[in-house]
């Protein structure tokens, strides 16, 4: 085994470890471990070296989001994921004196949300950086509490359809997945992932990142490739070995629309390469600490991991408790004894939520962007509490 082998195979060791979403369903809380100067050499322009196309952009569940969000006139508000602007746009056109921070990953995503600042330039600002940046951008930025905050999660349409960024099936690349781009280059591609990790450690992503019922199967393909043939590098090499592993099964999305057998393995993959879980839970903890008294959340998810997240944090299910229990569930056990804070715990939530049930695209929405087939939106509004953990 070459040394670079060997220190890749020990850090996808670690970083499994720190997803424990794969062993017992908890989220670690990660601090942010960016280096600013890398972060201040992209904001300058020296790091980028992803040109922006213009690719068209749908936003996903417009009406929806400018419903539930509700801006108005003044308002503070913060795209947690700007990627195209389609919301962003929607609202600096209908709603004046409205100041919009634009926060995305996506040095690309990035590159758009500068142009958009010259149409509007004391109203929108963006922001390059993840979500466990933010509490260090915002001080930065010297951002103040805001009134709206927006998660449009998932990939948007100018990373599936750019070929040379790796995340679609649809149009061969090379296997990269970063949404970070360039800007860290020490991040692990997905052909990296595919080429040095275990096969145990392969079916947990495949299973938890990616609900593949035939993760092993998989996963002992992709294994096995590497000692047959050659290095898989690009998008149509990985999906053309699944297809062959799978060629027997037919799978149908939402809209009873054949689907690429490889698109749970992709979707895994990019899960694991980006970190998006912990990313996603560190997100709403910090859209609590940034947002009003009675200020609004809306997050919009594609997947149920994703919208389990969301869900926990907005109900009020600490991410240590292994399943999402209902409060008689938690406390039926009239033999327990339970500290009176954990009683507290339960009046005291950090979230008031507005949608009853997710709401989901209309039927004209999916026909006009089949991509948003499998969105859900909730929504929920702040509550000044401070809810106090017993540490007994």
């Amino acid at each position: 085994m070459t040394p670079f082998k060997s220190l890749f195979s020990y850090a996808v060791r670690i970083h499994l470890r720190k997803n424990a979403c794969l062993y017992n369903h908890k989220l670690i809380r990660p601090s942010s471990s960016a280096n600013p100067s890398i972060i201040q050499s992209v904001d300058n322009g020296s790091a980028v070296n992803i040109q922006p196309d213009e690719i068209s952009h749908i936003p996903v569940m417009l009406n929806e989001v400018m419903t539930y969000l509700d801006p108005q006139p003044g308002h503070v508000l913060i795209d947690m994921t700007c990627g195209g602007g389609g919301h962003t746009r929607k609202i600096l056109e209908t709603v004046p004196n409205v100041k919009i921070y634009g926060l995305d990953r996506d040095p690309v995503a990035y590159e758009r949300g500068v142009r958009l600042q010259f149409e509007y330039p004391d109203r929108f600002f963006p922001i390059l950086g993840r979500f466990s940046e933010l509490p260090r951008l915002v001080k930065a930025q010297q951002i103040p509490n805001v009134d709206g905050v927006l998660f449009d999660l998932g990939c948007s349409s100018m990373q599936f359809e750019d070929p040379r960024r790796g995340f679609g099936l649809s149009r061969d690349g090379p296997l990269d997945m970063r949404m970070d781009g360039d800007r860290f280059p020490d991040q692990p591609t997905a052909a990296d992932v595919i080429e040095h990790i275990d096969e145990e450690h392969l079916v947990k992503i495949l299973k938890c990142y990616g609900e593949e019922k035939r993760a092993k199967k998989v996963a002992r393909a992709i294994v096995e490739a590497r000692y047959m043939f050659k290095r898989l590098k690009t998008t149509n090499e990985l999906a053309s070995l699944i297809d062959s592993v799978l060629d027997s099964e037919t799978r149908l999305d939402k809209l009873t629309r054949p689907t690429h057998v490889a698109t749970k393995t992709f979707q895994a993959i990019r899960i694991f390469v980006n970190n998006e879980m912990n990313e996603l839970n560190r997100g709403i903890e910090v859209a609590h600490d940034i947002l009003k008294q009675d200020g609004k959340l809306v997050v919009i998810t594609f997947h149920s991991l994703e919208d389990r997240i969301v869900k926990r944090h907005l109900i009020g299910i600490d991410m240590d408790e292994p399943v999402s229990r209902t409060i008689s569930q938690k406390y039926r056990n009239a033999a327990s004894w339970h500290n009176p804070l954990d009683i507290d715990s339960i009046f005291d939530r950090k979230w008031n939520n507005l949608t009853k049930h997710v709401v989901a695209p209309s039927f004209n929405d999916m026909q006009i962007n089949p991509r948003c087939r499998s969105a859900k939106l909730r929504c929920a509004t702040k509550n000044n509490v401070q809810v106090v953990k017993n540490k007994i």
